[in-house]
């Protein structure tokens, strides 16, 4: 039995909960799995898995040896990278999730420089706006909007940035007069509830209004809602960065920009229970990078918050 081969399948099985999507990640059969498994808990004289219709859970044994085996994987491919030449790069394959607009108008036209400086680096990006499940799905690092609500992750804020209420000069000049933040009322709003209104508050310095817009428009998907903008339907609040080409050649504009709304964060989340790797911290600092051009200065998120 490879030892350290054997750790890797282990950990494998522990992180997609069960042998066939360990399978899967590893791209061998199941019965390969099961009797690697079957020889670690011989060799070690212990039950690391208790098995049931329900699936696989670690034995307390199980799941002490598991972390200590993280780390010595872990341990492992930073070692041979190291060993490899530090100046050649990151090397083998990082899977990366992200919302689908934000990896389209952000990520994808910005890896250029990424994939240079790693040519030994394979990416491979999984454009969703649904919640997924980093260690079933073998994600390394999955980019999220918004707040978290999953505490089994590791997470780490990339970006705190400002949201605006958006729409195209052409459908300001057909809308009624945008003054002040009562004449939102008069407007059409677009977003992804299937609500016929929402509510917003706006601060400009000492002072707060709340806003109600209403919506004949609602849809599932960002792509969608930054279309219909576009096409000059109506207006939405969204972060910057989801309308950042068109806010910068002036195809789209902020509504009454002195008055701010809360502001919106960008997260790094990292699998639980397993070091974070050098290839997703590495991307973590990328994606970082490119948002600052949208981080408010720190002045303007404490007065929103």
């Amino acid at each position: 039995m490879d030892r350290l081969q054997a750790m890797n399948v282990f950990a494998k099985v522990i992180q997609a909960g069960s042998f066939s999507k360990a399978a899967k990640l590893l791209n061998v059969g199941q019965p390969a799995i099961s009797k690697t498994v079957a020889q670690l808990e011989q060799y070690l004289g212990v039950s690391l898995l208790t098995r049931s219709t329900h699936g696989l859970n670690p034995t307390d044994a199980g799941q002490r040896y598991y972390e200590r085996v993280a780390r010595v994987l872990e341990d492992t491919e930073e070692a041979e990278s190291q060993a490899r030449g530090i100046g050649r790069g990151l090397e083998g394959r990082l899977r990366v999730a992200a919302p689908t607009t934000f990896g389209r108008i952000q990520i994808i036209p910005r890896l250029g420089a990424f994939l240079e400086s790693n040519p030994r680096l394979d990416i491979d990006i999984q454009l969703d706006d649904r919640r997924i499940d980093l260690v079933s799905e073998g994600i390394d690092i999955c980019l999220r909007v918004g707040t978290l609500t999953d505490s089994s992750v590791i997470a780490r804020k990339l970006a705190t940035g400002r949201r605006s209420i958006i729409a195209t000069p052409r459908y300001l000049e057909k809308a009624p007069a945008l003054r002040a933040p009562e004449d939102f009322a008069h407007h059409t709003g677009i977003f992804y509830s299937q609500s016929s209104s929402a509510r917003f508050a706006l601060r400009r310095g000492e002072e707060a209004e709340t806003i109600m817009l209403k919506s004949r428009l609602c849809l599932s998907a960002a792509e969608g809602i930054r279309s219909a903008v576009l096409a000059d339907l109506g207006l939405t609040v969204a972060a910057d960065w989801m309308f950042g080409p068109e806010l910068d050649d002036g195809r789209a504009v902020r509504c009454l920009p002195e008055w701010e709304l809360e502001p919106v964060d960008l997260w790094a989340l990292f699998p639980g229970g397993k070091m974070t790797t050098a290839k997703a911290r590495a991307f973590a600092e990328f994606t970082a990078d490119i948002m600052k051009n949208y981080v408010m200065p720190r002045s303007s998120v404490l007065a929103c918050r």
